[in-house]
């Protein structure tokens, strides 16, 4: 259990603030269970969803408080997924984790001095904003490996290609959902329903989910730049299908005479003169031959 006041910037603290001090508390899910007797918590600290029960990002609206669950991907935050549940009310922000990812967070923001002037709404701003900070550069670097893999098509290397696409599509996916979700969370707390934050918090919520809706907008681009990716990959797929198909189709036209041929002579009927010529087998030879140049002839002027 880890206290820290919401100042002029955030600092941690020994023990738990005074009820009218701004603060956040940072528990993990079994401390969650055990926590009903913090000080001015004790109405509502059981709308607070623990960390393993975090799904998506979401917020629920109450009368005295709004709580709700923040699922980010893998290292959208700067370093490995995150899972939390967490609890907002007019003076205290209760965070539930059971990893370390939420805890750096809290550490870099301190370490940055952020100023949230002693405020709930500009400490969630901040926290926001840095779970978001990287991401426009992950959405670069994954737009640069499907220009990789586009390369990879044209030089026909296709070597583990579905594989990589499938992990592509599905990040890029993964992006699109988490800031579709977090965008309904901001838009909850800019509609300040609970009258929570000031006017200027509003402001920084609704700056907060432009930025949001820009990264979903990038999200969605490389979503729909992977779907022509997989079809210029089907497409080059279906040219090498159909060359192996023309080959073929080009030997058994060149074939099908002889078989006829052999079929014809390999009934063995006793009324055949050829069978006991002795010029026949040097002439089926000389016909099978000529029979094979002309075709190839033939295909070679109908450019097959």
């Amino acid at each position: 259990m880890n206290w820290y006041v919401i100042d002029k910037t955030l600092r941690p603290s020994d023990a738990e603030p005074g009820a009218d001090a701004s603060a956040v508390l940072l528990l993990s899910s079994e401390e969650l269970s055990h926590a009903g007797k913090i000080t001015g918590l004790e109405k509502v600290i059981y709308h607070t969803p623990p960390a393993r029960d975090a799904r998506v990002c979401k917020a629920e609206l109450r009368p005295d408080c709004i709580s709700g669950t923040l699922v980010v991907p893998h290292g959208a935050s700067g370093g490995g997924s995150l899972h939390c549940g967490y609890l907002i009310c007019p003076k205290r922000v209760v965070l539930v984790s059971d990893d370390g990812e939420l805890l750096s967070i809290l550490q870099r923001l301190i370490k940055e001095r952020r100023s949230t002037a002693a405020s709930v709404g500009r400490f969630l701003f901040d926290l926001f904003e840095e779970l978001i900070a990287k991401d426009l550069h992950r959405l670069e670097e994954m737009e640069y490996k499907a220009e990789r893999l586009e390369d990879r098509i044209l030089s026909g290397n296709f070597d583990n290609f579905s594989a990589e696409m499938k992990s592509l599509r599905k990040a890029a996916m993964s992006r699109f959902r988490y800031y579709s979700q977090l965008d309904d969370v901001a838009c909850l707390l800019r509609e300040n329903e609970n009258g929570f934050f000031t006017a200027d918090e509003e402001l920084l919520f609704k700056m907060f989910e432009g930025r949001l809706i820009h990264l979903r907008e990038e999200s969605q681009l490389l979503r729909e730049y992977c779907v022509q990716i997989q079809s210029m990959f089907q497409a080059e797929v279906d040219i090498r299908q159909n060359r192996t198909m023309r080959i073929l189709t080009i030997v058994t036209t060149i074939f099908l005479p002889l078989t006829l041929i052999a079929g014809w002579y390999g009934m063995n009927f006793v009324g055949m003169p050829e069978l006991h010529w002795k010029y026949g087998y040097p002439v089926v030879v000389l016909v099978s031959v000529v029979t094979v140049v002309v075709s190839i002839i033939i295909c070679k002027k109908k450019k097959f």
